[in-house]
């Protein structure tokens, strides 16, 4: 009876070191996904080149694709605009696994917020999602760049499934129709823990 208590026992543990094992070896195999960075023709390429490498400064697998056309079913011709839903829809069906595509642009783009059919953005990213849009159509002369650079890594944390953050010193903050990217200084504590264990590096927590 004895040996059939510590038999079972034996066991027991076995399965349970062989579950955590297996449950180890799949956090291991979990690979850190690529950001892709999408330029459209209208776009400089000093643009491309800033808001990248400000990309690597926190996540260092970014890559650039060659700049392509807008595909024609995202433009809006009755207010000469792109609409970004669209822009995103085409950018995810050309998305594999492991990657996340940011598309960047100098044109207008746009979507529907609430009962306002055409409604201009920044950019726009789904929550969570395969890709995500920025626009320096509406960013101030100075400083666009660096604010170019915020709108991108907000719509990538929509990717990376980062809600709108209260702070407002945070990269996350609901632009609310304004544009206050000159207010941001970084992600806030909260929104860097779920980055960091999405495998983004920063260099204080």
């Amino acid at each position: 009876m004895k040996n059939n208590k510590y038999c079972f026992i034996l066991l027991f543990l076995t399965f349970i070191f062989s579950c955590s094992e297996k449950q180890q070896k799949t956090i291991k195999e979990e690979k850190p996904i690529t950001i892709l960075v999408q330029p459209f023709e209208d776009l400089q390429s000093e643009k491309v080149e800033f808001v990248t490498n400000e990309l690597k400064k926190v996540y260092p697998n970014v890559k650039i694709l060659e700049s392509i056309d807008f595909p024609q079913n995202t433009y809006y011709k009755d207010r000469n605009r792109y609409r970004a839903d669209s822009i995103i829809k085409f950018l995810s069906k050309n998305t594999k696994e492991g990657f996340v595509t940011i598309g960047l642009t100098s044109k207008d783009i746009s979507t529907t917020k609430g009962k306002i059919k055409d409604f201009g953005v920044m950019g726009l990213g789904f929550r969570p999602g395969k890709a995500c849009v920025a626009s320096s159509f509406r960013l101030n002369k100075q400083n666009s760049n660096e604010q170019f650079f915020k709108i991108a890594i907000h719509e990538l944390g929509h990717t990376q499934g980062l809600k709108h953050c209260s702070q407002k010193t945070c990269f996350m903050r609901d632009a609310e129709g304004k544009n206050p990217t000159d207010e941001e200084i970084d992600f806030c504590k909260k929104c860097k823990a779920v980055l960091i264990n999405k495998n983004w590096k920063f260099n204080s927590i």
